[in-house]
């Protein structure tokens, strides 16, 4: 199949939406994850596995499915995009000993999506310490061309991090939907959180206005079906 075959599918797919940043165009994935075509590299953010078991360690039970339920998303957009290069930009784990309560399965899983592929793993502030026996490599940000990702966002033009879990709650006829979102400036972009018990922030909170301080904020939201960009100025 040509490059132009391959764009003309992705446009055509409605869970993939175009976004530009620092004038590289990349696909916004209606899971959470950020495909750039052209490196065939995926991008996912704050999978914060283990959280469950973290909070039942302190007494507040939730179901211990998160972290099954956020590898198996992990590993059907990696079958959709096939990439030659995965980058999990920070908090991959919820804490500093997440990785040690991972499940021989679990562990299984994710050695099987590694196959074929390169994999970084971008240190967090949940998971500063990663250890070395979980495949793939240990950064603390990485520089491809213009792009740059890190875990924490710095208002950096080409810079594309995670950490803000950004969110976006939305007026629809007569009432209101809140979702994950990828915000996004064009110049620069914070991703929303892959991690099934993950939370969010207001993408009109004081926090993201830091970082983006032009107009321009556009909230790529996750619907039910595809994605939907939305000024941030109509968010709330």
């Amino acid at each position: 199949m040509t490059a132009a075959a391959q764009v003309s599918g992705y446009d055509q797919d409605m869970r993939v939406s175009r976004v530009a940043i620092a004038d590289v165009a990349f696909f916004a994935d209606l899971s959470g994850a950020l495909f750039w075509q052209e490196q065939r590299l995926l991008v996912v953010s704050d999978l914060h596995l283990e959280k469950g078991s973290s909070f039942a360690a302190r007494g507040v039970l939730l179901p211990p499915y998160d972290t099954v339920a956020t590898l198996s998303r992990l590993a059907a957009v990696i079958a959709r995009h096939d990439p030659s290069v995965v980058i999990a930009l920070g908090d991959s784990f919820h804490d500093r000993d997440a990785h040690e309560r991972l499940s021989e399965p679990d562990r299984e899983a994710l050695t099987a999506m590694q196959v074929r592929r390169d994999w970084i793993w971008i240190s967090g502030n949940h998971d500063p310490a990663l250890p070395s026996d979980l495949g793939g490599v240990v950064a603390s940000e990485v520089a491809i061309g213009p792009i740059v990702f890190r875990h924490e966002p710095t208002g950096a033009s080409g810079e594309i991090a995670g950490h803000l879990h950004p969110k976006a709650r939305v007026p629809t006829r007569g009432r209101s939907i809140e979702r994950r979102c990828f915000a996004s400036d064009g110049e620069r972009a914070v991703m929303p959180a892959f991690g099934a018990y993950t939370g969010g922030l207001s993408i009109r909170d004081p926090a993201f206005a830091k970082i983006f301080r032009a107009p321009g904020l556009m909230a790529h939201v996750l619907g039910d079906n595809k994605l939907h960009a939305i000024a941030a100025s109509r968010c709330y």
